[in-house]
């Protein structure tokens, strides 16, 4: 008995199929049965699966005599399925690489829901891919499983049968079925959610939703889209069948009211002499099913508009309809445009104050400095920044950053509020920009100006144009702008020959690359044992307590904060002597942890510096951050947590495979992690000569003077004396405690 049957039917996709055929075939988790379903196609798909099926043993095709419909043909592989649990694709969408391991984990964890709801991504035929608006819906905190009366907000998503999977005992049991014609999800999800026992979600893109420029049903405007309403007759059917569901009807009245208007507003579905027959069946329909609200109904929440549009529906006033319709529609555009002007007023104002100030001399002695997206004194510019004062006091120096983050600034240094005059009069003036980021897209760079790119880590994960096939991955598909941006850039500051060649391929251009190390990493040679102990006093940690950093990187493939370890469980299997301080990765800073609070589990998400944390550490947990080339240059033990790599590397894309050169020990589960520290294998001689052999590949020049090395070159123009680079034997990287040496046995003088 396999553990999924995958139930395929195919008509009229030939150009699909073979695609989504393999998405199935290549998953990570093998343990499957393919029920491909030919619904009597005109075109090749019959032959394309009999093809497959002679390649693969775990394909069974199934050749319908006569075209049945989209329901018929899942019916037709549901007779044949034998899998624990049932997953639905059609013919011309696909699963998401690794999407099955993570059904399983996934499943495995709830105790086996009665159904699993994961998430979707629409790909356009223009390459442009989006994720299902809805997703916050799927969040995985609260109960593991639960009933949809707990929810109920997930009767509010699209209501497919493929973003789910069904335990097929279940399916059994409450005899589902999916009958013909259009819309034949709607009868079967409905009824599967309202009786499922337990329900759990999985916030991961599972399925690549194909959105066909033409030859779709949503594409095709027929009469076949009135089969909506035979279908809402079969939902309501059920539930007076079951007088336990009544309780259900307002909800689902609701969902056929906006089901009926977005059909109907939709051009593409219905033929124009059919319009005014459909708005009048959907009339009768909404009338038959209205029930008045019951005290134990389940609450609706439905905004005036709705209301509004939904009564003139029920009541059949089509003019009165549309003609709402086109006010509202005339309503937002007017609206826009109102706003708009007053916006374009104040843009056109500052574009003018921005040309003006132009044309203006440039500032010699102004620097301007920004780190990630407007956010505070932090990362290679921060150490730059203090670095030029000290080299070159006579420089002004200013911050480009939000409000709330103007507290972090040095005194020296002025603080610019993104967007304002002042912003814009610096960008015109200053002849040294520095940032981490990207500046604005509305930067014109004027002739003089030195453009110092420091980026904010080395690439593990793929960047820039090594994206283009992996569009759901980036936060932008203007790979264009990209570039236009990285033609700007004098320098690019590089912390090893590894990240020199990925950049240099992944962002190319005629700037100069410059392999001095990353400034942010000074500290790691520059600071005093009595530092440490300062800042392991102010975080908090008890005295002799050996100190474990977890900072694990986002996922691409979910929205939701990944919580990978039972923090509780570890610290309770490593006892007293550990504590760890967990950093959640800024993409997730803004949503509250979901641990228990510990003694000894510090939340040092808010913490201003990582460069304080690593620090104030004795190891480094991680998973895929590139924290883990920066802590390699404080030669202090590191250990990986890989228990998603498949996934990661599925969805992100990776330079190398971190399992076959890790910087220590690897653990792919919790067990396995807690183990090595347990056991002492965290700071083992195994793990040390894979530090070491990591360190001599990507911290060729952190050695504490990258800083100094960019103010010489770039703003004081000198090549010597440039520091020379220390030889990696000869470093002395601050040690975790005063006295200790470091792993490889290097002592740290008593300052620098």
């Amino acid at each position: 008995m396999p553990r999924f049957s995958v139930i395929v039917p195919a008509y009229k996709v030939q150009a699909y199929l073979q695609e989504a055929l393999d998405s199935v075939l290549c998953q990570s988790y093998p343990d499957l049965e393919l029920i491909a379903v030919d619904d009597a196609s005109p075109d090749a798909c019959g032959q394309i699966i009999d093809e497959y099926a002679a390649r693969d043993p775990r394909i069974t095709p199934v050749h319908l005599a006569r075209n049945a419909g989209l329901g018929p043909a899942r019916n037709a592989g549901l007779s044949r399925a034998t899998g624990d649990y049932l997953i639905f694709l059609d013919g011309d969408d696909t699963l998401a690489p690794g999407a099955l391991q993570a059904v399983a984990d996934r499943l495995k964890a709830t105790g086996s829901p009665d159904v699993l709801v994961y998430d979707y991504a629409r790909t356009f035929w223009t390459g442009e891919t989006t994720r299902n608006r809805l997703a916050h819906r799927l969040g995985e905190d609260g109960p593991a499983s639960f009933r949809i009366a707990d929810r109920p907000a997930l009767l509010g998503m699209l209501m497919v049968v493929w973003n789910k999977a069904y335990r097929r005992e279940f399916v059994e049991r409450e005899g589902l079925v999916f009958p013909p014609g259009f819309y034949e999800d709607t009868p079967w999800t409905y009824p599967a959610l309202l009786a499922a026992e337990s329900v759990a979600v999985l916030d991961r893109v599972c399925v690549h939703y194909r959105q066909r420029r033409s030859g779709s049903i949503r594409t095709t405007p027929s009469r076949a889209h009135l089969d909506v309403f035979d279908q809402y007759d079969r939902v309501f059917a059920h539930l007076a069948s079951r007088p336990e569901l009544d309780r259900w009807r307002p909800v689902l009245h609701r969902r056929m009211a906006e089901h009926f208007c977005a059909v109907y507003a939709d051009p593409h579905r219905l033929p124009r002499a059919a319009r005014p027959e459909f708005f009048r069946r959907a009339a009768l329909s909404l009338r038959r099913y209205r029930v008045a609200v019951r005290s134990d109904a389940q609450p609706l929440s439905l905004s005036r508009t709705d209301r509004l549009r939904h009564a003139l529906m029920r009541f059949g006033l089509r003019r009165t309809y549309g003609l709402l319709s086109g006010l509202r529609a005339l309503g937002t555009r007017l609206g826009r445009s109102a706003l708009g002007g007053l916006r374009g007023l104040r843009e056109t104002a500052l574009r003018c104050h921005y040309r003006i100030q132009r044309l203006l001399p440039l500032r010699p002695d102004l620097a301007v400095f920004s780190a990630y997206w407007h956010g505070g004194y932090a990362c290679n510019p921060a150490a730059i920044e203090a670095k030029l004062r000290e080299l070159a006091p006579g420089t002004r120096t200013a911050w480009i950053c939000d409000p709330a983050h103007a507290a972090t600034l040095p005194k020296e240094t002025a603080a610019l509020r993104p967007g304002s005059p002042a912003y814009w009069t610096a960008l015109a003036r200053a002849t040294y920009l520095i940032t981490n980021v990207n500046f604005d897209r509305a930067l014109v760079k004027r002739p003089g100006q030195v453009l110092l790119q420091t980026q904010h880590g080395t690439p593990l994960k793929r960047v820039g144009l090594d994206l283009q096939d992996r569009p759901a991955a980036t936060p932008t598909t203007d790979f264009a702008g990209l570039l236009r941006g990285a033609d700007q850039w004098d320098y690019l500051l590089s912390g090893n020959r590894h990240s020199t060649l990925v950049w240099e391929k992944a962002l190319p251009s005629s700037y100069t690359t410059l392999e001095y190390g990353y400034p942010r990493n000074d500290v790691f040679h520059r600071a005093a044992p009595s530092d440490v102990l300062e800042l392991r006093e102010r975080l908090g940690i008890p005295a002799g307590s050996t100190v474990i950093l977890y900072a694990p990187t986002h996922r691409d493939y979910r929205r939701s904060r990944p919580e990978h370890l039972d923090f509780e469980r570890v610290l309770r299997d490593l006892g007293p002597r550990f504590t760890i301080l967990a950093r959640t990765h800024l993409t997730y800073a803004d949503t509250p942890p979901t641990w228990e609070r510990h003694p000894r589990l510090l939340d040092v998400t808010a913490h201003p510096s990582v460069e304080e944390l690593c620090l104030a550490s004795d190891a480094l947990v991680t998973d895929y951050s590139s924290l883990m080339f920066d802590y390699a240059a404080l030669d202090r033990p590191i250990v990986i947590h890989a228990d998603d790599w498949e996934a990661y590397e599925a969805s992100r894309g990776t330079y190398f495979d971190l399992r076959a050169f890790p910087p220590g020990a690897i653990a792919r589960t919790e067990d396995e992690l807690v183990d090595i520290f347990a056991t002492g294998h965290w700071q083992g001689s195994r793990s040390a000569q894979l530090r070491a052999a990591f360190r001599a590949r990507f911290c060729t020049y952190d050695d504490g003077h990258a800083a100094e090395r960019v103010v010489r070159h770039v703003f004081l123009g000198q090549t010597t004396p440039i520091p020379p680079i220390t030889p990696l034997e000869d470093r002395h990287p601050t040690p975790a405690r005063p006295g200790h040496s470091s792993p490889t046995g290097h002592s740290s003088p008593a300052g620098v």
